[in-house]
């Protein structure tokens, strides 16, 4: 994951380094291991709702079958006298 957010953000390796320095720094070791983990558990999340969501947008197709008709109201504007 590290090289496609690197890539994303255009990050160089010395740049990366130092990024990840800072973070051990804050965090420690000991609370990396929590932090991947949780971050692992969002991201499972996140994409199983995304998914879900893509599931009931094509189950459910279109909603009446019909396209909703709009008002024309430039007919209206110039019959009025």
């Amino acid at each position: 994951m590290t090289p496609m957010i690197a890539s994303i953000l255009n990050f160089a390796g010395p740049d990366m380094m130092i990024i990840l320095l800072i973070v051990f720094l804050l965090f420690g070791a000991k609370k990396l291991p929590e932090l991947a983990r949780g971050m692992g558990k969002a991201v499972k999340e996140f994409s199983a709702a995304r998914d879900e969501i893509e599931k009931e947008l094509t189950q459910s197709g279109p909603i009446g079958g019909a396209q909703p008709k709009l008002l024309d109201t430039t007919s209206e504007q110039r019959s009025a006298p």
